[in-house]
């Protein structure tokens, strides 16, 4: 399982100081975005991405109405994969050609109260599917043990999928979407509004470490 560092920031000015720190420790970060409609914030205006001189490379997990509109404003080489939310108003099938056709990857996020037989369908035109725990929005809202219950089940039923987790990722709950087998988890809050965030990401690499060699050993 691996860490994505996910940089949630309403100023340009926070969103850069954050990508200059997680470019000390990491060479993958997701970057959201908030449209205020969707979502009740608002992010730093979605153009600037496209002068972002970065070593790294990122996804983009799109947290607003418009997925095509704000897409069409993004351009940037270092992006690799961008993740809209099945709730979005969009063409799902029309966005992921659109998507595939720039040579980026598409992926799917699920907010917590949407059911698996909701999306079902569309999950196979995708590479990953991603479940969000916390209501989307802001840095530290409260986690929702119950979509454990529908990772697990989604685990079964994509198995040829990225399966992701997004929100209220914490050394305490690893283990839980270690043992179902989820792919990477998005770390925001508990990384970077805390004091030395490569300092942050490194227990949760060591965090990983140590439940993979309990896993070995118990083979």
């Amino acid at each position: 399982m691996k860490i994505v560092p996910a940089i949630l920031a309403e100023k340009i000015e926070d969103f850069l100081l954050r990508l200059r720190q997680a470019e000390s420790f990491t060479n993958y970060v997701q970057i959201d975005i908030m449209d205020g409609i969707f979502v009740p914030s608002q992010s730093f205006s979605e153009e600037k991405i496209n002068g972002i001189n970065t070593s790294l490379s990122f996804e983009i997990h799109l947290m607003v109405k418009d997925p095509f509109g704000y897409m069409s404003r993004i351009n940037n080489s270092h992006l690799k994969k961008v993740i809209f939310h099945f709730e979005s108003d969009v063409n799902h099938i029309d966005f992921i050609n659109h998507m595939k056709g720039r040579g980026i990857t598409a992926g799917m996020a699920i907010k917590p109260e949407t059911e698996i037989e909701e999306f079902e369908e569309i999950a196979a035109y995708v590479d990953t599917v991603m479940f969000l725990t916390v209501d989307p929005c802001c840095y530290g809202h409260p986690f929702m043990p119950d979509v454990l219950k529908k990772i697990e089940k989604a685990r079964r039923i994509f198995a040829d999928k990225t399966i992701a987790a997004d929100g209220g990722v914490s050394l305490e709950n690893l283990q839980s979407f270690f043992d179902m087998g989820v792919d990477y988890v998005c770390v925001g809050s508990r990384i970077f509004l805390n004091s030395s965030p490569g300092e942050n990401y490194n227990q949760f690499i060591k965090k990983i470490a140590e439940l993979e060699a309990i896993k070995s050993v118990n083979k």
